[in-house]
């Protein structure tokens, strides 16, 4: 792998309130590098991170990396912990995967050395990311990063441990699945980063998965709103909650690929005309099952109370529906999605659910996936939802549920037809067109040569 070419900023935020000056460099830009398991997966990788980071160091930045475990680390370690009990402790859970972190940051640290810079790893703890107490998948609750502006006032470069945090006891925490993006951009966010940049092992964020549709596009930019959408309805370039961090602290965001020069995704605070495109990109969410409370008790607030349940519960739930029987209207079922894992975590508390609000049945469908279309223009444009409603239904794709937002709208569809339908949204909206920018009506227009 050859590093990449690193140049100072090249974005220029139009809100730089929350930029910083750190004590003893005021004139140079602060960039938080981000680096995923595959980017540091053996050392000839972390070799190739340490001389990227000093690139954008001798470029005229001050620069904070963050590195996830090794690829496949995080994995490994939580493996050993089932192999020992079936259902671990998740304070010690924590414990346990936050090592894969502690590694790569010390090898990164040794790397920048090496080559000739001044590197030093820190971990959760001594930066200070201070968590909440909700083990596996802790939110950070405050940063306190005086180490980190030492570090750089002495032009040391901090390698952090991403994921990883600790809570008001000093237990160690993880952030979840992509925690290490959250652990960058909430860095970011705090030190007032001109940018962060988070390297993975795609180009950028495209209209749709590449892997899954031939024609899909690479967006040169899109805006926080967007981006959100995306990663909470199963695009895996950025975690969710980095996201809403950074739009709530308007932290520009440049998503690239650690392997290849090419010039990625900005996602950034934007605000793009809503006539110019109905549908930015498509998502799919595998692995979904819908849960239906079938002939639950018809009282008031019904709906509330479930969604008040799950919360306790901390699940995550989506398309969300509330019908009342027409035969029986004393009664209602009560429909939502959530991940299949999470349902195997908690199917008895959801037969204790149905029981509260005095349900008939409880329905698992298994085997589904969530397609969903995001944009800004689609809370615009009603036609969205019915385009695609009708094409999924010309080609025989079972719609389950369809649950249409602002941003978004999101069909649930049996797992093996997910591929198909994605592909025809994808085409349907001309998302992979070079012009894809303009309404879909004048591309027509432009196509027909009109």
């Amino acid at each position: 792998m050859q590093p990449l070419s690193m140049k100072a900023l090249v974005y220029n935020s139009s809100s730089p309130s929350n930029r910083r000056t750190t004590p003893g460099s005021p004139h140079r830009p602060l960039v938080v590098m981000k680096f995923g398991g595959t980017s540091v997966a053996n050392v000839e990788r972390i070799s190739d991170v340490a001389r990227m980071a000093l690139e954008s160091q001798q470029a005229g930045n001050d620069v904070v990396l963050v590195v996830s475990a090794m690829s496949g680390e995080t994995n490994r370690l939580l493996k050993l912990a089932h192999e020992v009990v079936s259902v671990p402790d998740t304070r010690e859970l924590d414990a346990i995967a936050a090592t894969g972190e502690q590694v790569s940051a010390a090898l990164t640290a040794l790397a920048i050395s090496r080559h000739g810079g001044k590197g030093r790893s820190f971990l959760g703890h001594q930066v200070r990311i201070v968590t909440d107490d909700a083990f596996t998948k802790a939110r950070i609750h405050n940063i306190e990063h005086e180490v980190l502006h030492e570090a750089l006032a002495a032009r040391i470069i901090p390698v952090v441990a991403g994921f990883q945090g600790v809570d008001s006891q000093n237990h160690i925490t993880t952030l979840g699945r992509g925690g290490s993006d959250t652990t960058a951009v909430a860095l970011a966010a705090a030190l007032g980063a001109d940018e962060c940049e988070i390297y993975t092992d795609v180009d950028g964020v495209y209209t749709a998965d590449p892997n899954i549709c031939p024609s899909a596009r690479q967006i040169p930019s899109l805006g926080f709103e967007e981006m959100l959408e995306l990663a909470a309805l199963g695009a895996k370039v950025l975690q969710s909650r980095s996201v809403e961090i950074a739009m709530k602290y308007k932290v520009p965001v440049h998503v690239r690929s650690t392997f290849s020069g090419k010039p990625g995704t900005w996602v950034i605070d934007k605000s793009r005309g809503l006539e110019s495109q109905r549908v930015t990109g498509l998502a799919v969410d595998r692995r979904q099952t819908r849960v239906q409370l079938v002939a639950a008790e018809n009282r008031s607030g019904l709906l509330g109370e479930v969604l008040g349940l799950l919360a306790e519960l901390n699940m995550s739930v989506d398309m969300v529906t509330h019908s009342v029987l027409p035969h029986e209207p004393s009664r209602a079922s009560v429909a939502f999605s959530m991940p299949t894992s999470e349902v195997h975590r908690a199917q008895a508390r959801l037969e204790q659910l149905g029981a509260e609000v005095k349900a008939q049945q409880v329905v698992l469908e298994n085997n589904l996936a969530k397609v969903s279309l995001v944009g800004l223009g689609i809370r615009s444009d009603p036609q969205v939802s019915a385009t695609a409603c009708r094409v999924l239904n010309q080609e025989g794709i079972e719609l389950v549920s369809v649950a249409a937002g602002e941003l978004r709208v999101s069909c649930l569809v049996q797992d093996g037809q997910a591929d198909k339908a994605l592909n025809l949204l994808h085409e349907t909206f001309e998302l992979g067109a070079e012009n894809a920018d303009q309404p879909v009506e004048q591309r027509r227009a432009s196509n027909a040569g009109l």
